[in-house]
């Protein structure tokens, strides 16, 4: 259930105290659009939590012919701020107030009066010259040192400056740059149908391609009002779970890696490839792509696949629980993970933290349980939840999710091996358009993705907020008060993903 409310922009503030109840409901998304065209404006667009268990949107125009302003919403909600710095930098419309406005996507050389997602843009101009990172020196006093990590780093990893300030070993503050290769997606998706999108959309992340995929669909079915089947409702489970499951393994790997520990990191390693074979065997592609779009999913899966996916949980499960013990029984590695990297949970309340970033740090929220989609509501599972917020907690939370993860696919499986019906329907847009969100829970968090269709039923507008986008902030925020070399622990504690921001 949404509640749809439209503000005049010189209450905007108001009315988003109002609707976030002085602040107690997050902020979920926020995003602009160019509907001159339309209607004359350009829209804003602001999606709440909702006391019920729903939503409320707020939405405020801004006309075209008037100053491209808005009262902004940063100092009442500390979570509009990268949404802010996004929307000036890509409509050209000004957070007037915001405590700090310089460039979030566009980096330097990017010309000034350029503005990728309005209508009117037709293509990047031609830009030469390198890109520099430009920030006034955040931190001073005697015995201040800055220490510049990256955009270039080692190994297989996209690029991302840090700049850490320090006094002798301790990290006083984080200044981080992203956004170094934007791939221009929802730009690249107007005018597009719905059947052609899919590819693009699927491929906004590599590793949470079903969550994306599922969250496009899901918008679509709304406003064409279709019912997908049932049996495409469990296969869609199978797949958000193993992408889950392959996810948090990598991740608890990831952790061990970033302080050393061979030995989980290796075995860890070795139990995701052999789910990421599976994923293969399965739907042809490591990655789980080409199964699910709008109306359903393109494969069904039979008996033999069916108990083979039973037999592969059946041996993880005790497999991944012997790694859990060698962790939990190394003393050196639990010091290196606790107390490391905090993320109190008031501040994860007030950037909208959300997965298990957000679990590990007190915040009881999970968009499967409390905005069900496809049959969750229909299935048993828990949704762990810590207190601490450091790097232990994250891990131990993933630990825990694993094992739910493994039990929503064993129910899912035994649906699909008892029960047959249709895999997929077709969808029929209504012929004036509409709009419509669609939502799924990644491994990282909730992934929120806006469709809105023209008049030719072809997209006229697409804004995805990933689970990356609200944690980034968060990283910057629990690196203070440790030691650089405790960095990539932390960074791989919240293992956030780099592409989801350059959508």
């Amino acid at each position: 259930m949404m509640k749809v409310k439209d503000t005049p922009v010189a209450g905007l503030r108001a009315a988003a105290n109002a609707v976030s109840k002085s602040g107690r409901l997050p902020l979920r998304a926020m995003f602009a659009n160019d509907e001159r065209s339309l209607n004359g404006n350009y829209v804003l667009y602001l999606l709440f939590e909702a006391e019920d268990g729903g939503f409320s949107l707020l939405t405020s125009r801004i006309d075209a012919r008037q100053p491209l302003e808005f009262p902004s919403l940063t100092t009442l909600l500390p979570a509009a701020a990268w949404y802010e710095r996004e929307i000036h930098d890509l409509f050209g419309l000004k957070p007037t107030g915001h405590p700090d406005l310089q460039p979030l996507v566009l980096h330097e050389p990017w010309p000034a009066d350029c503005f990728p997602l309005r209508k009117d843009f037709t293509a990047a101009p031609e830009v030469g010259g390198s890109i520099s990172v430009k920030h006034p020196v955040a931190v001073h006093g005697e015995g201040v040192f800055e220490v510049p990590v990256g955009p270039i780093h080692a190994g297989i990893i996209e690029p991302g400056h840090f700049r850490f300030s320090q006094a002798g070993e301790n990290v006083i503050r984080l200044d981080p740059t992203l956004f170094y290769t934007h791939r221009g997606i929802e730009k690249s998706l107007e005018g597009l149908p719905v059947e052609r999108a899919i590819y693009r959309i699927e491929r906004t992340c590599g590793v949470c391609s079903v969550s994306h995929a599922l969250s496009f669909s899901q918008a679509a079915e709304a406003i064409a009002g279709t019912e997908v089947p049932l049996r495409a409702q469990y296969l869609r489970v199978l797949l958000a779970e193993l992408e889950r499951l392959y996810n948090h393994i990598g991740d608890v790997g990831n952790i061990c890696a970033g302080v050393g520990f061979a030995v989980g990191a290796s075995q860890a390693a070795r139990q995701k490839e052999t789910l990421m074979r599976f994923n293969e065997e399965l739907t042809g592609n490591r990655f789980l792509r080409g199964m699910i779009v709008p109306g359903g999913v393109t494969t069904d899966i039979g008996g033999e696949l069916i108990r083979h996916a039973s037999s592969l949980i059946n041996a993880l499960l005790p497999d991944f629980k012997d790694v859990v013990e060698i962790m939990e029984s190394n003393a050196g590695f639990i010091d290196r993970c606790r107390q490391t990297g905090v993320l109190p949970r008031q501040v994860a309340a007030d950037l909208a933290v959300v997965g298990p970033a957000a679990r590990a740090s007190g915040i009881d929220a999970d968009f499967r349980r409390d905005h069900p989609y496809a049959v969750y509501d229909q299935l048993e599972f828990k949704v762990p939840v810590r207190r601490h917020g450091d790097v232990e907690d994250r891990l131990w939370l993933r630990v825990s999710e694993v094992r739910e993860s493994c039990e929503l696919i064993r129910q899912a499986l035994a649906f699909l091996a008892s029960q047959k019906g249709e895999c997929r329907t077709e969808l029929t847009f209504p012929a004036a358009g509409g709009s419509s969100f669609g939502w799924s829970e990644s491994a990282r968090g909730a992934n929120i993705h806006w469709l809105m269709l023209d008049a030719n039923r072809r997209i006229y507008r697409y804004a995805i907020r990933s689970a990356s986008y609200p944690n980034w902030p968060a990283v910057a925020l629990a690196a203070p008060g440790n030691i650089i070399p405790d960095f990539p622990l932390i960074n791989k504690s919240f293992e956030l993903c780099y592409a989801c921001l350059d959508r």
